[in-house]
């Protein structure tokens, strides 16, 4: 088994797939890359049982065969290369040999047969999203979804399809962010949750792509395919929460605010606020906005006057600055929109511009009670 390569080419692809491979490993096994020939086809998978991903690559070859390679090993070499063709070539003696224009490498290897295979879906269900536009969804999604092992559903992102369109939510409980797109649609209705490690694996590699990815999904397993790579990861089981049930319908205080203005004076007043709460007080009366935070314990307090759009009654709203600030961050647009009903119940953020045709986002903050 033999096969010529480009250095910097094969390790742009296995950078990639490397985010798959977990520090510590059950199974020594998963610390390999799997090279599987096919004459000029070279496909590379990395696993760590629950995600599994592979990518195709075009190389110089006439042999076929498959090894296992150790990949923090692999890696330390390519990256210290030049852009220059490299053989390898799988010996007698258990041995991989790397050579470059300057010397010979040998790395250990083990039999492919010993990979773990890759879950093939049977009978699965089809949808063809573009690149940018799963890349947006987990953008905008994912910051919000939780870390609370007790709690499975909400570590991830719920993906709902149906032939009005696409929607992607997460929640942590204290924050919950829903994202939808009328412009594309899938064939029939079905819904499942992602977890967190592919998405974020997804996110880095879709930005730069402007294919069509296909979605293949069923009750356990989903698979990404798009250019040369196939990501595939088992689901999250269970039942996601009903979202709708906590957003709040009637909302008649809505503040309309320039965002990286209301952005900037959060940041500044929550430098003072509690260490543990992360308080801080926003106060509307008339076109004025007041956002306050103090720290009893240290005597800190700020307070800042901004002027806004408001319709409404004079409010008093209590809100955890880390995620208000997570919020506006995310959001792209020059406006928000800050709908509230009452001081208990959650607010809502929306932007009110810079969104594409058939696009909505629509953020929910839980505020916090004020110790008046």
């Amino acid at each position: 088994m033999k096969f010529i390569v480009s250095s910097s080419y094969l390790l742009k692809q296995l950078q990639v797939l490397g985010s798959v491979i977990n520090s510590n490993n059950t199974l020594p096994i998963l610390d390999n890359f799997l090279f599987e020939l096919n004459n000029n086809e070279l496909t590379v998978s990395a696993s760590d049982l629950e995600t599994t991903m592979s990518a195709t690559l075009s190389i110089d070859s006439t042999s076929k065969g498959s090894v296992a390679v150790p990949a923090k090993l692999l890696l330390e070499i390519l990256k210290t290369f030049p852009e220059q063709p490299l053989t390898f070539t799988v010996e007698d003696n258990n041995t991989v040999e790397i050579s470059s224009n300057s010397g010979k490498y040998a790395l250990a290897y083990a039999a492919g047969e010993e990979f773990p295979k890759a879950v093939s879906l049977e009978d699965p269900s089809v949808t063809l999203v573009p690149a940018e536009v799963l890349a947006t969804a987990v953008s905008k999604t994912i910051f919000a979804a939780g870390n609370d092992d007790l709690r499975p559903v909400m570590s991830g992102v719920f993906f709902q399809f149906s032939p009005e369109g696409l929607i992607f939510v997460a929640t942590d409980a204290h924050k919950l962010v829903k994202y939808s797109r009328t412009d594309v649609k899938a064939s029939q209705v079905a819904d499942f949750i992602m977890p967190k490690k592919p998405l974020n694996i997804l996110k880095s590699i879709l930005g730069s792509s402007d294919a069509e990815v296909k979605i293949e999904y069923n009750d356990s397993n989903a698979t990404f395919s798009f250019d040369n790579y196939i990501l595939m990861c088992r689901l999250i089981d269970g039942k996601y929460p009903n979202y709708e049930a906590v957003i709040p319908k009637e909302n008649p205080n809505k503040l309309m605010i320039d965002r990286s203005l209301f952005l900037s004076s959060v940041k500044r007043v929550a430098i003072f606020s509690n260490k543990t709460t992360h308080q801080i007080r926003l106060k509307i009366a008339g076109a004025e906005l007041n956002v306050s935070a103090e720290d009893i314990d240290y005597s800190n307090k700020a307070e800042e006057r901004l002027t806004c759009d408001y319709q409404g009654d004079d409010l008093q709203i209590g809100f955890n600055s880390r995620f208000l600030t997570e919020m506006l961050t995310n959001l792209q647009s020059d406006m928000i929109m800050l709908e509230m009903s009452l001081p208990n119940r959650a607010g809502i953020l929306t932007p009110v511009d810079g969104l594409e045709e058939g696009e909505t986002v629509t953020m929910l903050v839980m505020p916090v009670m004020l110790n008046s």
